[in-house]
């Protein structure tokens, strides 16, 4: 069961998160070869990171490249429908569209792969807390890093939306229930708290304190 939903986890953060990515290298206006590995470093970096950081190699991305696969398919799908509706790009409706997007494929991406981390670390490592704790939240934000540190943005952790609290509070009340009740609805629940902090954060403008 763990390794189906895991599974699961894995084709909804990849396919959320490699839009996440090829939306942010069109935005910059790369060329596709550029959207492609902006995708694909989304959707699988963050995974690449955990697996490193506990001894897992070579990492799932090499020994099980189905993933990279979906996400250069899906980062295709991207470019060739915004390259040929390159002229929507400029209508403010449109612009507004796109950056709800941002949103809500990041705020899935984050939920999925945060809790596929720690579905991870319970079942291949100890089970320490910490540990857990610590590979949801770099399995969940490692991909945006890599992606606005390639593409020039200041990771959207350091200032947007509570971005990496969501992600911490949603790992480590999968960590916690993980103990007591089935894996699968405390992985739902990790899940449904990360959207609930993002959608709050979102919607009232939530932001950890910072200089102006």
């Amino acid at each position: 069961m763990d390794t189906t939903l895991r599974y699961i986890l894995d084709f909804i953060g990849v396919i959320a998160f490699s839009i996440s990515g090829a939306l942010v290298g069109v935005r910059k206006k790369m060329d596709y070869l550029g959207v492609s590995i902006l995708g694909i470093i989304t959707a699988v970096g963050g995974g690449a990171i955990r697996d490193i950081t506990i001894g897992r190699t070579p990492p799932a991305m090499f020994s099980s490249p189905v993933f990279v696969a979906v996400a250069f398919v899906v980062s295709n799908i991207v470019f060739f429908f915004m390259y040929t509706h390159a002229n929507l790009r400029s209508r403010p409706k449109v612009s507004h569209f796109f950056e709800e997007a941002m949103f809500w494929f990041d705020t899935v991406g984050l939920a999925a792969f945060t809790t596929d981390g720690v579905l991870v670390g319970m079942t291949l490592t100890d089970g320490r807390l910490f540990l857990c704790s610590f590979l949801g939240v770099i399995t969940g934000v490692g991909g945006g890093i890599l992606r606005d540190l390639l593409s020039m943005e200041v990771p959207a952790i350091f200032k947007k939306h509570v971005y990496a609290m969501a992600s911490i509070a949603g790992s480590l009340v999968t960590c916690l229930l993980w103990r007591v009740i089935p894996s699968v609805a405390a992985v739902i629940a990790g899940m449904a708290l990360i959207f609930l902090i993002r959608v709050l954060a979102k919607h009232y403008e939530w932001n950890l304190l910072r200089f102006k």
